[in-house]
């Protein structure tokens, strides 16, 4: 089961109203997966200078300030820190992006690093799809595009560190509704190839697979169609990057898909239902997604 979502503006006049549309378009998926949900929320990027953190602790009550206020002094940086329920967002100087990761790594365990870059924010938690928005306030969000997933758990626990979108390099995430059948092998190589692994969900091998392409030198189209060849199983994926979005299907394309384009935007939804109340849903062009065809936009 498992329903994804995505939403690409074309137009800036709609960017205040991302949140809304994509978190509505994700509660409507509710029924294909009660287990957790998450967003992946891209705005305008950061200054080259700057560079954002999303992090996530299982207690709402977290002292947030606490562990911005260590962590700066750890870095010998100054840093902000936005709460959100059980996230935060800290911006920070973009040469700190790594030594910050590293750092709560081997000093804050049970802090989870969601997402980094400088224009991505990824926001997942268990439970229902409403109750994830409502307690990021995610409907509030503005920005470019996104993503979302909300999950059946099938392959691996009941865990936000399970939970989709899965980041896998600064800016690059990716959901995934379907099942991969040489992911053990993929996660080997990976690993040979310099790739680490905070989970055992095999949508984190995709995630991390198609990083690693995009960091060779790839574009997207370009890693979508290695990933046809590479790529054992049954899945639509649909990825984020930091001015783009893809979408695509296997071989088979057994896994739903619909897909709608208007003047000022792209989405992609498991179901269409997901897709009737966007603005303009009336005129626009609606498809579905063939097989190993790599659907791609970006805002450049």
């Amino acid at each position: 089961m498992c329903g994804i979502v995505g939403l690409f503006l074309k137009s800036d006049r709609l960017e205040r109203e991302l949140g809304r549309h994509l978190s509505a378009m994700l509660v409507e998926m509710t029924d294909r997966g009660p287990d957790s949900a998450g967003i992946a929320l891209y705005g305008r990027p950061l200054g080259a200078a700057d560079a954002k953190l999303t992090l996530y602790h299982r207690r709402r009550d977290h002292d947030w300030p606490a562990l911005g206020a260590e962590l700066g002094a750890a870095l010998g940086a100054r840093i902000a820190i936005d709460a959100k329920g059980n996230a935060a967002v800290v911006t920070l100087p973009a040469t700190q992006l790594d030594p910050a990761r590293a750092w709560l790594k081997r000093h804050k365990p049970d802090v989870f690093v969601t997402s980094w870059g400088a224009a991505v924010e990824i926001y997942k938690d268990m439970g229902l799809p409403k109750d994830v928005v409502d307690r990021y306030r995610l409907g509030a969000a503005h920005g470019t595009h996104g993503i979302g997933h909300t999950r059946m758990a099938t392959e691996s626990a009941v865990t936000t560190e399970h939970s989709h979108p899965f980041a896998a390099a600064a800016d690059i995430c990716l959901v995934h509704n379907g099942s991969l059948s040489n992911h053990n092998r993929l996660r080997r190589w990976l690993e040979r190839h310099g790739q680490s692994f905070e989970s055992d969900n095999d949508t984190e091998v995709a995630a991390r697979y198609f990083a690693f392409r995009l960091n060779e030198g790839a574009t997207l189209k370009e890693a979508f169609e290695a990933g046809l060849k590479d790529l054992d199983g049954f899945y639509t994926f649909a990825i984020g990057t930091r001015d783009g979005f893809a979408v695509m299907r296997d071989s088979f394309a057994c896994k739903p898909a619909v897909m709608a384009e208007t003047d000022d935007w792209v989405a992609m939804g498991s179901e269409f239902r997901a897709l009737a109340a966007l603005p303009g849903i009336a005129d626009a062009s609606i498809w579905e997604p063939a097989p190993e065809i790599v659907y791609s936009w970006t805002r450049s």
